[in-house]
């Protein structure tokens, strides 16, 4: 039975109304220790919280109830949704971040975050394809909680939507400055999965945030910002295994 330690933190709110808990979102702290992201996510000068943080060794403390509003994906958008504070809850998982050091998460820690997920689940209906990274829904600011992050261990878990990639072949793909039909489509299909990317044919810096933050979730082995035929690929086969819509 996972033990958890009640920290609370005054910064939180009311959900709105009429949004039911459907979402669930990981971060890592990206500061130099657990101490200090404990400390400021308590802090009310930071205006910023997390209902759950998951310590290297595997402890966890809760911050803010389930049943409030957390401060923790600040702006950000998901399959139409620009209110994602209201509809899930938010998991700050302890790493330095790419910003202080970035490295593999340890066992313990991701033993823990399992069992956490999973008992969350439980209380609330949230699909596999909801459980999502920072990154996901705050492509152009976010790179939490980053490719090393072993979303495989939890969907083996059976926690979160995951395919098998597909395999990397060198060569090809739609950058940074391309402007095509395909692009277009690449972007109606991040659109279709819930990535906020707006229309059109040119595949501009917001489409490069939106592919890096999909390649560090779902195809992590290379994460350029380039479309390639892997990344395509993965995508499709996402879509491909979505729950069908009742």
């Amino acid at each position: 039975m996972l033990a958890v330690e009640r920290v609370p933190s005054p910064n939180f709110g009311k959900r709105a109304e009429g949004k039911p808990i459907d979402m669930l979102i990981l971060h890592y702290t990206g500061m130099g220790s657990a101490e200090r992201a404990l400390k400021w996510l308590c802090d009310p000068q930071s205006s910023v919280s997390s209902h759950y943080l998951v310590f290297e060794d595997g402890l966890v403390a809760q911050l803010v109830e389930e049943s409030d509003r957390a401060w923790h994906a600040g702006k950000s958008f998901w399959a139409g949704e620009t209110d994602t504070n209201s509809r899930s809850v938010g998991i700050e998982i302890a790493n330095p971040g790419h910003q202080y050091g970035y490295r593999p998460f340890p066992d313990i820690q991701i033993a823990a975050v399992i069992e956490l997920c999973a008992d969350i689940l439980r209380r609330h209906s949230i699909p596999p394809e909801r459980v999502l990274a920072h990154s996901d829904v705050a492509p152009r600011r976010k790179e939490d909680p980053g490719e090393l992050f072993p979303w495989q261990r939890l969907h083996e878990a059976g926690i979160g939507h995951l395919v098998k990639p597909e395999p990397i072949v060198e060569g090809g793909g739609l950058a940074e400055g391309d402007c095509s039909e395909a692009v277009a489509s690449l972007k109606q299909r991040f659109r279709h999965y819930g990535y906020g990317l707006a229309e059109g044919s040119d595949f501009d810096a917001e489409t490069a945030a939106v592919t890096r933050a999909f390649q560090r979730h779902f195809r992590p082995e290379r994460v350029d910002g380039v479309a390639d035929a892997s990344t395509v690929a993965t995508l499709a086969r996402l879509i491909a295994a979505l729950s069908p819509k009742p």
